[in-house]
């Protein structure tokens, strides 16, 4: 499939790994990136040593493109100067403005790509240096940017930036949704929730049945989920946490059940209570089902897990059957 975004990244198919906090490693990155899509890895909060581990560990897995994922919620002027002079090549910033930080991207000879809510932030973004926009829906799984469904946002940005590849993010999870956000003028698609429920994601097995069995009602936009990332909107599955929450009346935070009890444990032992802003792995222990279980509206278009290069080619084999059969009248 050839668009903008694969001719500028050198992609065999318009699909990008949504950079799933810890749950994208770079087994995962590197079997997407494998398979022709782009695989991403998140390093915000990641320390230098580990930033340069994963990025020769990205090496050895593959030759092909990838990228790094910044929240801007945070400094990252330090941990972009090292995954630059480390070979990063794709650096993906989101929640803030990227401006300060994408001169050294292009010194670096680096593309920068920005994760946007509205036609207005993408076209600042261009206007900034930004080489690749990413429209975020409302629909999406993890930290929502905007309010804006995946319809109605991406031909909006798609014409605000004329010329610039535009990603679409939210509610995406097959092929049916790849061609349909190609038909909205969109590069690519960027897709969470559907990498989440793959072999290399390291999510821990409850987390993986959850997704399985969850319907397309199955999840809630809220701020719940908040130790350790404050005041920012994001998409869970329901779940026992939520319910409480929700039977309390809904309280701010500070005045929610069970606010500071230990649900479960990280594998070096760290203890993650209710509310926090975490992934649950594979090596987690505890009432993890009760912990922030990420996914998007498109969650109900996941029945399985699979190998991340097998969703790479279902994906990109059934967009371009559609747009095929499209483009036949048939």
């Amino acid at each position: 499939m050839d668009t903008s975004l694969t001719r500028a990244l050198g992609l065999e198919h318009p699909i990008v790994q949504a950079p799933i906090g810890s749950l994208s490693s770079p087994r995962l990155a590197s079997a997407v990136s494998n398979a022709g899509g782009l695989g991403m890895i998140a390093m915000t909060w990641t320390d230098a040593d580990v930033v340069r581990r994963q990025l020769r560990e990205m090496e050895a897995l593959t030759d092909r493109p990838f990228g790094i994922n910044l929240i801007l919620n945070w400094p990252q002027e330090e941990r972009l100067a090292v995954a630059l002079d480390a070979g990063a090549r794709i650096v993906s910033f989101f929640w803030g403005d990227p401006a300060p930080l994408v001169p050294a991207v292009h010194a670096a000879g680096a593309l920068a790509m920005l994760t946007v809510a509205s036609a207005a932030e993408a076209a600042r973004a261009v206007d900034a240096g930004v080489d690749i926009i990413v429209a975020q829906g409302w629909e999406a799984g993890g930290h929502v940017w905007g309010e804006v469904a995946t319809l109605a946002l991406v031909p909006v940005v798609v014409d605000a930036v004329p010329g610039t590849p535009v990603i679409a993010a939210g509610g995406i999870a097959d092929g049916r949704g790849l061609a349909a956000v190609l038909a909205l003028g969109a590069a690519g698609a960027w897709m969470g929730t559907r990498f989440v429920a793959s072999e290399e994601s390291g999510a821990h097995p409850d987390y993986l049945a959850l997704l399985s069995a969850a319907s397309e009602t199955g999840t809630i936009h809220a701020s719940l989920f908040d130790v350790g990332w404050p005041n920012a909107p994001h998409r869970t599955l329901r779940n026992r946490t939520v319910e409480l929450w929700q039977a309390a009346g809904s309280p701010a935070s500070g005045s929610r059940p069970g606010e500071g009890e230990v649900l479960a444990w990280e594998a070096d032992g760290e203890p993650i209570v209710r509310y926090s802003s975490i992934s649950p792995r594979a090596d987690d222990s505890g009432a993890v089902a009760d912990l922030s279980l990420w996914a998007g509206q498109g969650v109900g278009l996941v029945n399985d897990v699979l190998p991340a290069a097998e969703i790479v080619r279902r994906v990109a084999d059934d967009a371009e059957t559609i747009l095929g059969r499209l483009g036949t009248g048939s």
